[in-house]
C-alpha cells in the first residue's frame, strides 16, 4: 500500500540556459522592498555577481551585498550577514554560489524571523516560523541547497557540522542555469558533480525512499553518469553542464524528501575537523560506504548500475552489487578525485572522534544498514 507522505519543494523553479535573465522580473513580481545578496568574494572576482547584479538593477531590484561566506560556512559567517540583513532593512534574500552561500541564506533568513544563535536550530524542524523568502540562485551543479529542506554549517568552535533539516528554510524560488556553471574549475566540476551522485545513490537505498524518491534518483545517476565525464573535460560544453544541472536538481528533489546516509554523516565530520571539501569527501567515502551498504539494498543497486550504463543481464545480486561499486570508482577516478583520505591530509589520530559524531548525525539514521563504532572506523580506515 502507498504511504502517506509529505513532499517539500520551491513554490517555483527556474531551469536551464539562460534563465538568469528572468530574474529581476520574478523578484519584483514577489513584492518585496530590498533583498540582502549573500553570495562570496570568488564569484565577485570571476564576473558572476555582475551578471546578476546587471540583472536585478535592469528591473529595479534594490539590494544590499554581503559576499564574506567562506567554504564550509561558519557560524561567524551566519551572523555577519543576518547584521548586513538588518542595517539594511532587508525583507528577502538573494543568494548567489554553490552550497556554502546557499546554506548561509538559509540560516540567515532563520535567524531573521525565529531569532536566537543559530547553533539553536541544528537537528530536525526545530524554527517555528517561516524563514524570508529566498530566491536560490545555483552556480554549482552539485549541493543541491536550492530545492531542499536541509543545511550546513560549521560551528567553529566545537569543530562540527551542524546539520539543520527544516521546512521553514525552503527557498520561495530555485534558480539553475547551466551558463553560470561553464568554465568552472574542472576539480570543482568533479567535486560538486560526485556530490550529486552521492546524494542520488544515498537518496535512493535510504530507509525513507519511496517510489517518486526513487525515480528522481535514478534519474539523477543516469545524468550524472552521462555527462559529468565530459563537464570535468570540456567546462563549456553546455549540453554536459545543462545535464548537470539537471541532475544535480532532482537528486535534491529526491534526497530532501527521503533522507540520506552516513556517507554524509562520515563526510560531516572530515569537513568539520578538516575543514575539506564536502564533495570530495562523499566521493573517497562512497564506494566504502556502499560496499558496507550492500547486504541491506536488496536488488536495488543493480538498478543503480543500470543506471550508470552497465549491463546487468546474467548477473547475480552479489555481482550486480560489485559492478554498482566498480561503476562508482571509475568515474571517480575519471574526473580526478583523489583515491583515499590521506591524499586529503586524513590520519588515523582522530578516526574515533570523528566516528562518534558520525553516528549522532541526523544523516545516519536514514541509512539502509545500522552502522556500529566499529563499522564507521572501519570505514574510514577503509577510506584512507
Amino acid at each position: 500500500m502507498l504511504q502517506k507522505r509529505t513532499y517539500f519543494m520551491p513554490a517555483m523553479s527556474m531551469i536551464g540556459p539562460g534563465v538568469l535573465a528572468d530574474v529581476g522580473n520574478e523578484i519584483k513580481a514577489m513584492g518585496c522592498v530590498k533583498s540582502l545578496l549573500v553570495t562570496d568574494k570568488v564569484l565577485g572576482d570571476l564576473g558572476v555577481v555582475k551578471k546578476l547584479t546587471d540583472v536585478l538593477d535592469a528591473a529595479g531590484v534594490d539590494y544590499a551585498l554581503y559576499d564574506g561566506v567562506q567554504p564550509n560556512p561558519t557560524c561567524a559567517n551566519v551572523n555577519a550577514g543576518l547584521a548586513v540583513l538588518k542595517e539594511n532593512g532587508c525583507d528577502s534574500i538573494v543568494s548567489l554560489g554553490g552550497g556554502s552561500p546557499q546554506d548561509t541564506a538559509k540560516a540567515i533568513s532563520i535567524l531573521a524571523t525565529n531569532g536566537g544563535d543559530i547553533r539553536d536550530y541544528e537537528g530536525v524542524f526545530k524554527s517555528a516560523k517561516k524563514g524570508l523568502p529566498i530566491v536560490s540562485i545555483n552556480t554549482t551543479a552539485g549541493t543541491a541547497s536550492d530545492v531542499t529542506i536541509n543545511y550546513v554549517i560549521t560551528d567553529e568552535d566545537r569543530h562540527v557540522k551542524m546539520v539543520m533539516v527544516d521546512k521553514n528554510c525552503l527557498a520561495s524560488i530555485a534558480v539553475n542555469d547551466p551558463e553560470l556553471m561553464v568554465a568552472k574549475p574542472a576539480a570543482l566540476t568533479a567535486a560538486t558533480g560526485m556530490d550529486a551522485l552521492t546524494h542520488a545513490i544515498e537518496g535512493y537505498i535510504t530507509k525513507g525512499a519511496y517510489r517518486l524518491t526513487d525515480a528522481l534518483a535514478l534519474e539523477s545517476i543516469k545524468l550524472i553518469s552521462e555527462s559529468l565525464r565530459d563537464a570535468v573535460a570540456k567546462g563549456d560544453d553546455i549540453e554536459a553542464r545543462s545535464k548537470m544541472a539537471y541532475g544535480s536538481f532532482v537528486a535534491g528533489m529526491s534526497f530532501s524528501n527521503c533522507g540520506l546516509g552516513v556517507v554524509h554523516s562520515l563526510a560531516h565530520q572530515l569537513g568539520g575537523i578538516y575543514n575539506l571539501p564536502h564533495g570530495v569527501c562523499n566521493a573517497v567515502l562512497l564506494p566504502h560506504v556502499i560496499r558496507f551498504n550492500a547486504p541491506a539494498c536488496g536488488d536495488k543497486l543493480r538498478k543503480v548500475a543500470e543506471a550508470m550504463g552497465v549491463d546487468t543481464t546474467g548477473m547475480d545480486t552479489a555481482a550486480a552489487n560489485a559492478a554498482a561499486i566498480a561503476a562508482i570508482e571509475a568515474l571517480s577516478k575519471d574526473v580526478g578525485i583523489p583515491s583515499g583520505l590521506k591524499e586529503l591530509g586524513v590520519g588515523e589520530d582522530k578516526l574515533q572522534t570523528m566516528a562518534e559524531l558520525a553516528l549522532v548525525d541526523p544523516c545516519a539514521p536514514g541509512n539502509p544498514r545500522d552502522m556500529t563504532l566499529a563499522d564507521a572506523i572501519a570505514i574510514y580506515k577503509a577510506a584512507l
